[in-house]
C-alpha cells in the first residue's frame, strides 16, 4: 500500500484509509456487520492490506469500541483518527445531534474516546463540525491542550470553511481537513483545496464513492434498505436519482474501458488530484475493502482525467448532498 504525508506536521498514513462509521451505526447505511467479531475481522483485514488509516467518531454508535477491540496488539500498526463535536445526549445519529465546541466539552469528549478505544493517544483528532456559538480559537485552543497533554498527536477539522481554517491554523497547526469530496461532490475545489494546500494541511476525502452511488451499487431508488439513511438524501430522491444514475452510468463505462471497477476509478481520480489527498471509503464488506485497497494500482492518464472532467464536472450531481438541517452545519 502506498503511503502519503498528510500535511506538514509529520503524519504519514496509508494512501487509502478506512471510514469506520458503518461498524457502529446500522441505521445510517445498510451494514453486514452483525457482531463485534465481524467488525474486528474487517479491521484486521484492513491492516493486513496496508489500509492502516482508520477513521471513526464518538457518535458512530459503538464504532470506537469495536475499533478498540480490533487494535489490541495492533495499535502500533495503524494511524488512528476519531472526531468529536456532535452532542451525544440524545443517543441519536449525526442527523439530529447538536454541536458543542466548548473547551470543557473538548476535553471530556477526548477522555471518553480514549476510554472507548482503549488507547493512550489518538493520532488525529478532528472537530467534527464547527460550533457557531463558540469561537474557533477557543475550541482549537482546548484541542491544542490535548496535544500538550500527550493525549492527541495531530489536530484536524471537518467541514470547516476557508476563513475558519485560517483562524484555527493560527492557534495550532492543523494537520488535516476532512470534507466530502468525490466525482459528484467537487465543491472543495473552489476555496477549500487551495486554502489547505497553501497552508500545508492535508485533505481527507470522506464519502469518496458518493455514499455508494459511484460504486454502481444502485439501479433503483428502492435498492437501499427501507431504513437506510440515503432515502433522506436529496440526491437519492425522486427525479434526482434518475439524473444522478445517468452520471454514474458514464463513469461505469469508463471504468470498464480501464479494466477496473467504478469504485476503483473514483478513488484513483481522487488520488490523482494531489498527493495531499487521502480518501477514506467506508464499507462493512471484506470484498469491498479489498476492492478499494486495490485502487492504488489504477493509473489514470491525462486523457482519462480529461474524460472524467467532461462526464463528471463540478455541479454534475443533482440535489444537495445533505438535507437542509445538516447542510446548515457544514462549511462554516
Amino acid at each position: 500500500m502506498e503511503r502519503r504525508k498528510l500535511g506538514r506536521q509529520g503524519l504519514t498514513v496509508s494512501a487509502v484509509g478506512f471510514g469506520c462509521m458503518s461498524l457502529g451505526i446500522a441505521d445510517i447505511y445498510s451494514s453486514s456487520i452483525r457482531s463485534d467479531d465481524d467488525a474486528v475481522a474487517l479491521i484486521h483485514r484492513s491492516i493486513d492490506l496496508g489500509v492502516t488509516f482508520l477513521d471513526t467518531a464518538n457518535i458512530y454508535g459503538d464504532s470506537e469500541q469495536k475499533v478498540g477491540k480490533a487494535l489490541k496488539g495492533r495499535r502500533d500498526r495503524v494511524e488512528l483518527a476519531t472526531k468529536f463535536g456532535f452532542t451525544e445526549a440524545t443517543g441519536s445519529t449525526p442527523r439530529t445531534g447538536g454541536i458543542d465546541g466548548r473547551p470543557e466539552a473538548v476535553r471530556a469528549a477526548c477522555d471518553t474516546s480514549l476510554q472507548r478505544l482503549g488507547v493512550e493517544h489518538i493520532d488525529l483528532y478532528y472537530l467534527h463540525r464547527v460550533d457557531p456559538d463558540v469561537p474557533i480559537e477557543e475550541t482549537v485552543g482546548a484541542m491544542a491542550g490535548l496535544v500538550r497533554a500527550g493525549k492527541v498527536r495531530h489536530l484536524g477539522l471537518s467541514e470547516a470553511g476557508a476563513a475558519t481554517i485560517r483562524r484555527a491554523h493560527k492557534v495550532h497547526p492543523i494537520t488535516a481537513l476532512q470534507s466530502e469530496y468525490s466525482l459528484w461532490s467537487r465543491d472543495p475545489e473552489d476555496e477549500i483545496l487551495p486554502t489547505v494546500q497553501e497552508l500545508g494541511i492535508g485533505f481527507v476525502a470522506y464519502s469518496p464513492l458518493g455514499r455508494g452511488f459511484l460504486a454502481g451499487r444502485f439501479k433503483s431508488i428502492d435498492d437501499p434498505a427501507p431504513d437506510d439513511w440515503r432515502h433522506s438524501s436529496p440526491r437519492f430522491q425522486g427525479e434526482n436519482f434518475g439524473k444522478n444514475l445517468a452520471l454514474v452510468d458514464r463513469v461505469n463505462a469508463l471504468a470498464r474501458n480501464k479494466g477496473c471497477t467504478p469504485s476503483q476509478l473514483a478513488l484513483a481520480w481522487l488520488l490523482a488530484r494531489s498527493e495531499d489527498i487521502v480518501p477514506i471509503p467506508g464499507t462493512s464488506s471484506i470484498a469491498r475493502l479489498e476492492e478499494n485497497a486495490a485502487a492504488t494500482d489504477v493509473r489514470l492518464t491525462p486523457a482519462d482525467l480529461a474524460e472524467l472532467d467532461r462526464i463528471a464536472p463540478k455541479g454534475a450531481a443533482v440535489g444537495q448532498r445533505y438535507a437542509p438541517a445538516m447542510m446548515e452545519m457544514v462549511n462554516r
